[in-house]
């Protein structure tokens, strides 16, 4: 009577504890599924964050799975900024978006321009440092220059549409009655 057991030796070496088996990630990476409402140009409602209720314009939807929008700043304080798609409504109001300055849109577009300096640690000097005001924080200049050639660009085509510019500047609420699943943005 043979067994396929007799082929195989014992092993000489057993673990006293058992060695942990590390499972493989059965998760990918997709990428991002961007709402068809969402096109370069079309004004966005901001719907949490600091500028929660503004009304802005969509400038380009990124790799990352992020917007890149705009107030413009000079009508209602929205710098570049970039947004999770989940935070904002599309509304049916679309801005031609066609003289602005790819390169910086471009250069706008990449993670690096976004990157924050990584701050050093207190030392001591500085921790007893409290009673003194501390300085404010400067904006990069090539931040303020590429804020500036996008609003211009941009600004030149809102104000071709009467009226466009004041509907940007205003903030969006809701009143007791209203109810924004029943709305036609």
């Amino acid at each position: 009577m043979s067994t396929t057991m007799g082929d195989q030796k014992a092993s000489k070496y057993y673990p006293a504890e058992e060695e942990a088996i590390v499972k493989k990630a059965r998760k990918t990476a997709h990428p991002t599924k961007y709402r068809e409402s969402l096109t370069p140009g079309t004004v966005l409602i901001l719907l949490s964050g600091r500028f929660r209720g503004k009304r802005v314009v969509l400038l380009r939807q990124l790799e990352q799975g992020v917007l890149l929008i705009t107030g413009p700043f000079k009508s209602n304080g929205v710098p570049l900024r970039r947004v999770n798609h989940r935070y904002v409504i599309a509304t049916s109001t679309v801005v031609d978006i066609a003289g602005l300055d790819e390169e910086v849109i471009s250069r706008v577009s990449k993670d690096e321009y976004w990157a924050r300096e990584k701050k050093e640690g207190k030392g001591e000097d500085e921790f007893f440092k409290d009673g003194e005001t501390p300085t404010k924080k400067e904006t990069d200049p090539q931040r303020i220059e590429d804020q500036k050639k996008v609003d211009k660009a941009l600004m030149a085509n809102i104000k071709r549409t009467p009226e466009l510019e004041s509907y940007l500047g205003s903030s969006f609420s809701l009143r007791s009655n209203e109810r924004p699943h029943e709305m036609v943005f």
